[in-house]
């Protein structure tokens, strides 16, 4: 995506502390990913492919929006994450 941090902002960590303290390494298994992967996706430093957006919002069972927000250069910077 370039340099910097992304402009998707996520709420990964929040949920996977909210379904029994699953661990990166957990969800990157049942997704298909690495954990490393999954680091830089909470971290903002990587933007998923869209369909690992929705294996992740999937695997929380929630709507794609409730786990992944797009800031753009109208949305203040103190937003979710």
């Amino acid at each position: 995506m370039g340099q910097g941090k992304s402009r998707v902002l996520n709420q990964i960590r929040q949920l996977r502390f909210a379904h029994q303290e699953m661990t990166q390494q957990m969800l990157a298994d049942r997704v298909g990913v690495t954990r490393q992967t999954i680091h830089a996706i909470e971290a903002g430093k990587y933007s998923p492919s869209l369909e690992v957006a929705f294996r992740i919002s999937r695997e929380f069972n929630c709507p794609l929006e409730q786990v992944f927000q797009y800031r753009d250069s109208a949305t203040p910077e103190s937003g979710a994450q």
